[in-house]
This record gives structure tokens, sequence and C-alpha cells, in this order.
């Protein structure tokens, strides 16, 4: 033994033995090391990877709500501008219903688009709407002071042709008086404001037309000319009749005949009669004028 051991080669054989067997015992230690750094870093994974996965869940779901949340506003909104559109088409069509006046609008292809109850009943037709202006108005000539700038006031003009040139060009209103008869043949003075409807953007939508039935006044405005003629008539024949009177008198205070006398005093009182009589029918109907023109007056300002 004391020999094998004094042997180098042995001694070097056993040393090379000892060595391999250390770096065995080191491999298979850093073995264990890495396999149990490798399950725990899995471990570590495994575990983060769920929550990893629901980060973007919980961002989708957050974004869901929002965009329900953002829906259910707009429904709301859209449902609140309909109810206001709706409420005030309802005042519009109200007030155009129960206005006195026609209103007739065009649109910008010179159609009817709409046309309230007073308009129907003033223009004579049952529905003007898809009418064109020629339709309405056919060949009906009045009067606009205010359109030829160069001062020709009062010249004739056409109805429809004001209402295409205002379809046309825009700008401020025209205002045309004319006697307008129905397709029935009532005869009718109106008065018609033609304004052009602007858009949003600056452009035109159409033309709006005003229709004021101007006939009564028409009627008493004539009647107030006679009453001016019977006036001025009537100052002439009172000045006659005071001049035939003064003469009758005259004669009387110089005659000295009883029969002539009695026969002046009684022309005298014949034409004091005749005289009070016309002046007592021409004040009545003085009177009567006055009361219709207030009756008038008090329903056009209702």
């Amino acid at each position: 033994m004391v020999r094998l051991l004094a042997n180098p080669l042995v001694l070097r054989a056993g040393l090379v033995l000892f060595l391999a067997a250390c770096a065995f015992v080191f491999a298979v230690v850093l073995i264990r090391h890495l396999r149990r750094s490798i399950t725990e870093e899995g471990n570590l994974v495994s575990e983060s990877a769920p929550s990893s996965a629901a980060l973007p869940l919980h961002i989708y779901n957050t974004v869901i709500q929002q965009l329900k949340q953002q829906k259910h506003e707009l429904q709301v909104q859209t449902q609140a501008e309909q109810r206001r559109a709706r409420t005030t088409e309802n005042f519009s069509q109200a007030v155009l219903s129960n206005l006195s006046s026609g209103v007739l609008v065009f649109g910008v292809n010179g159609l009817v688009k709409q046309a309230n109850p007073a308009a129907k009943d003033l223009l004579g037709f049952a529905s003007p709407a898809g009418m064109s202006a020629e339709d309405v108005f056919r060949d009906t000539l009045g009067s606009a002071p205010d359109a030829d700038p160069a001062g020709a006031a009062g010249r004739p003009v056409s109805l429809a042709e004001e209402v295409r040139q205002v379809l046309r060009q825009g700008g401020p209103g025209r205002q045309v008086q004319a006697s307008y008869a129905t397709p029935a043949g009532h005869k009718r003075h109106i008065a018609v404001m033609i304004s052009p409807v602007p858009a949003v953007d600056g452009g035109l939508l159409g033309a709006a037309c005003l229709i004021t039935d101007l006939s009564e006044f028409e009627r008493i405005r004539h009647q107030q000319e006679l009453h001016d003629e019977i006036s001025a008539e009537m100052a002439l024949e009172l000045r006659t009749s005071l001049a035939t009177i003064a003469g009758y008198a005259q004669q009387l205070a110089d005659s000295r005949d009883p029969q002539a006398a009695r026969q002046l005093a009684s022309d005298i009182a014949g034409e004091a009669a005749r005289l009070d009589h016309h002046i007592g029918g021409f004040l009545a109907e003085k009177r009567l004028t006055a009361n219709t023109g207030a009756r008038v007056g008090i329903a056009s300002r209702a």
C-alpha cells in the first residue's frame, strides 16, 4: 500500500480522480441551482401573465362604457333637437294659419311651396302648391313706386315678373299694389310685399309674398273721393240756394203787392226746405261712412 502511494503514477491518478469527482459534484450542484432558477422564473411568468392579459380587457370594457354613454347623450340631444324643431314648426304653422294676411312662399324653382289659408282665400285657389307665379298672378299688373330708381313712380309692373326678379337677384323686398281677379272672377285690391328668403350660408331659399287685402280700404277711399266731389257740388249748390233766397228776400222787401209777397215767401220756404233736405241727407251719409271706416279700422287693428 505504501509502495502504491509512493508510486507517482498512482498518486497522479488518484489526484485526477479526486478532481473529477469534485467537478462532477460542482456540476450537479450548478445544474440543480439552474433548474431551481428556471422553475422560479417560470412561476413568475405564469403569475404575471393573467394580469397582463386582463389589462387590455379592462381598457376595452372602459372604452365600451364610454362609447355607450356618449351614444346615450347623443340620443338624448337628438331627441331634444327634434322636439324643439317640432315645436318651432307647430308654432310657425299656428302663426301662419291665424294670420289675416296671406303668405305665399316660392321655392328657388319658382313654384309655390307653402300657402296659408288667408292666401288661398284671397287668391281664390284651394291649393296653390306647385303652381308658378304666372299661374297664380297670371297677367295681373300693379304699381310699384319704388321699383324704378330712375323715378318712374307708379309705372305698371307684372306681379309674376317681380317674383321672378326676387328669385333671380334677391336684394331688397319689392312692394306692389294691384287690382287682382280670382279665377272665379271676384275683384280684389291687394298689396303684395315680395321678400327674399335667405339661407344660413348666405344663399337664397326662395321668395315670400305677404298679401294684404285692401279692397275695403280702396272702397272707402273711393267713397271718400265721391264724398269730396259731392261736398264740392253741395257747397256750390248751397251758395246758389243762398243767393236765390237772398234774391227772393230782396224782392220781398221791395214788393208792394200782397199776392207777389206771398209767392216770394212761398218760394223762399221751398228753397230752404230743399236745401235742408239735401244737407240732411249728405250729413247722414257722412256719419254712416265715418262709422263704417271706424269699424274697418278696428277690425284691421284686431
